[in-house]
């Protein structure tokens, strides 16, 4: 008769694969692949940074690409450099996203939409008690009140396209590692990339019978026009405080951000510390990946402790600051 602690031991290499089972049935929304050639893809802030570098590489994988921003001249500029590089022709659409009519009447130029990515955003980095409110207002304008009518304006006919083609879409939404965790003269800014997650994940659940799914893309820095300008107005306190965090290229986080909206992921993190606050951060977000599910429920107790570990290396460069400038 086999011992009970030879029983245990074999049971021991197939409890976890047992879990994987239960994971993979649980797991929602189910996996699914977004084909982008031959798709219509409108990208938001697609005149520079992210935006451009996702234009180009949708481009050049065969989608139909239309570039929605403010500037006329800007996108006239992208239209070319788009053309040169991918050889492909694209829309130019110029419009306010703060302008609820004005976007709907792009996205009617347009014509139906495949892939959405919300991609404008605007950073102005200060203290709350210092900050202007009015440049509180148009972070929140542009970054959160901006995808709001970019979605409304596109959701019914994206919704007609899904039946008429039988295919998958997707809503990209671009937000920021601040949109994960708050950082010192962040206030405002992480306010209107946090709203998005809770946008984000009542969104897949009200269009995921129409066969949309959403991502959720949380780049880190990027080196972008938009972060020079952001460097001039940091304070020094944040600069000391993110001072160690990864920059990237912009055409690397395009590359991340399509590849999580092909395979229909919803947390789309762009580097090994945006996986790290993924899954410290993971919570009641939707999994479609049984294997991400898997290292989620097995590492967030230990990313909490290194959560914590974080939390206190800030802490302590701003008490050590505020020290040695006699605040507090």
């Amino acid at each position: 008769m086999a011992s009970p602690y030879l029983l245990l031991l074999l049971l021991i290499p197939v409890l976890p694969l047992i879990f994987l089972l239960v994971l993979a049935f649980l797991v929602r929304p189910r996996p699914a692949k977004v084909p982008v050639k031959g798709r219509h893809v409108l990208i938001t802030g697609g005149s520079s940074g992210i935006g451009l570098a996702m234009a180009l590489q949708a481009s050049a994988e065969g989608a139909r690409v239309s570039i929605l921003a403010r500037s006329k001249a800007k996108l006239e500029e992208a239209r070319d450099t788009i053309r040169l590089a991918t050889g492909k022709e694209v829309t130019i659409l110029s419009a306010d996203v703060r302008d609820a009519e004005a976007v709907a009447r792009a996205v009617d130029e347009a014509g139906p939409i495949d892939i959405l990515v919300a991609n404008q955003g605007v950073f102005i980095p200060q203290e709350l008690e210092f900050q202007d409110l009015e440049e509180i207002r148009l972070q929140v304008e542009i970054n959160l009140m901006g995808t709001i009518h970019l979605i409304k304006a596109a959701l019914p006919g994206m919704k007609q396209n899904t039946k008429k083609t039988g295919l998958p879409a997707s809503i990209a939404i671009i937000s920021s590692q601040a949109g994960q965790v708050g950082v010192y003269g962040y206030t405002a800014y992480s306010a209107s990339k946090f709203a998005l997650r809770g946008l984000a994940e009542a969104l897949q659940q009200e269009v995921i019978s129409d066969n949309i799914y959403v991502s959720l893309v949380f780049p880190p820095d990027t080196e972008t026009p938009g972060l020079t300008e952001e460097h001039k107005r940091r304070p020094e306190l944040t600069n000391l405080i993110v001072a160690a965090s990864e920059q990237m290229k912009a055409d690397e986080v395009a590359k991340k951000a399509l590849d999580g909206i092909k395979s229909g992921k919803f947390i789309v993190s762009c580097n090994f510390e945006g996986v790290m606050l993924a899954i410290a951060t993971a919570g009641l977000s939707p999994q479609s990946s049984y294997m991400t599910a898997f290292a989620e429920v097995f590492g967030a107790g230990f990313m909490r402790f290194v959560g914590i570990c974080f939390q206190w290396n800030w802490f302590t460069i701003i008490e050590k600051y505020n020290a040695k400038h006699n605040r507090g």
